[in-house]
């Protein structure tokens, strides 16, 4: 239920109404735009008579939220959601790019590709750490010395680091230094995850589980939100069919189909969703086409040595191709590559 509040109302109105509705069981979520407050009723109550809140002071409209997921749905916040990363906007009309290295090896590596992003106007450094397989538990796993150098790296070229977080035993080894946190698909449905992620308090990019509905997907980004995390975008990274000429299918429409469905950015991943290095610039080209508001690309200094994605990450050069590509395209569809606010 979605309760929005006169505009102007005294705070003590507002809180007045979120303890009623606590009292009637409900979970309230409160967000405050620049003239109206809106609070979300999280709770499962269909004899609920919506009269009872419809009388309070200082109340302006109340209706029912259908949709399983509350918070992320488009009824709960009808504006695009924009997050804000030191300036830098995702959201709206902004296309934000984030690339680097899925698995960082050595800090010489992440130099030269920190280097090529800054040349090329791109803020932000996605990397992540690769774990044995056979220490996948393990304590002793020496993850503090990589985390420190990434974060040293970006920043001596300025730059904002996302980190993929693949289970709950990195989150707080990783919000040391990260920026944003990347959950990949392996652990859209890892619920201790996503709680753990949210409680950090960093901003969250969600992937898209292989075998995920969009429903699913936004119940998964549900969880976070319900944490008081409104810092979350979704990312399309493919899902399983029975293609087999791409390791997944990169599902385009499903950015088009989420935004009239919810608020949150949508970013698309053409690296993990198409396996292939020659598939990513064509799948990038048409995410941002699509409405993306961001995509994210694997590259390093030399793809074919890389210890893991190579075939799917761009050499340099082409990495520098696709970004006067994106340019062009995002003018195309009104809007701009995300930059630091002037």
């Amino acid at each position: 239920m979605v309760v929005v509040m006169q505009a102007g109302v005294e705070d003590a109105l507002i809180e007045a109404v979120i303890g009623r509705l606590s009292r009637f069981g409900f979970d309230v979520h409160r967000s405050s735009g620049v003239s109206q407050t809106v609070l979300g009723a999280i709770g499962v109550q269909p004899d609920f008579d919506v009269r009872q809140v419809q009388v309070l002071e200082g109340v302006a409209e109340v209706y029912r939220v259908t949709e399983p997921y509350k918070i992320a749905s488009r009824t709960w916040r009808r504006g695009d959601t924009v997050i804000d990363i030191a300036g830098i906007e995702i959201g709206r009309d902004r296309v934000a790019v984030m690339a680097g290295p899925r698995v960082y090896e050595n800090e010489a590596q992440l130099e030269s590709t920190a280097a090529l992003l800054v040349d090329q106007g791109v803020r932000f450094l996605r990397t992540g750490l690769l774990r044995p397989k056979k220490a996948a538990h393990s304590s002793e796993w020496p993850a503090d010395d990589r985390l420190r150098q990434m974060r040293a790296v970006a920043d001596t070229h300025g730059l904002h680091l996302v980190v993929e977080v693949s289970d709950q035993t990195l989150v707080s080894q990783a919000a040391a230094v990260a920026d944003i946190f990347l959950i990949p698909s392996t652990g859209m449905q890892n619920e201790v995850l996503l709680m753990e992620a949210a409680r950090a308090g960093k901003p969250v990019i969600l992937q898209r589980g292989l075998a995920a509905t969009i429903e699913e997907w936004l119940m998964a980004a549900e969880k976070i939100l319900a944490q008081s995390n409104a810092r979350v975008m979704l990312c399309e990274g493919g899902i399983r069919t029975f293609e087999q000429s791409t390791r997944h299918t990169l599902d385009l429409s499903s950015i088009p189909v989420v935004q009239a469905k919810s608020h949150l950015p949508v970013l698309a991943d053409p690296s993990h969703g198409t396996g292939l290095r020659n598939k990513v610039t064509p799948m990038a080209r048409a995410a941002v086409a699509a409405g993306a508001h961001g995509v994210l690309i694997d590259i390093y200094p030399d793809p074919p040595s890389a210890l893991r994605d190579g075939p799917q990450a761009l050499f340099f050069e082409q990495f520098v191709e696709l970004m006067a590509q994106i340019r062009l395209i995002a003018a195309a569809v009104g809007r701009t590559v995300a930059s630091p606010a002037r």
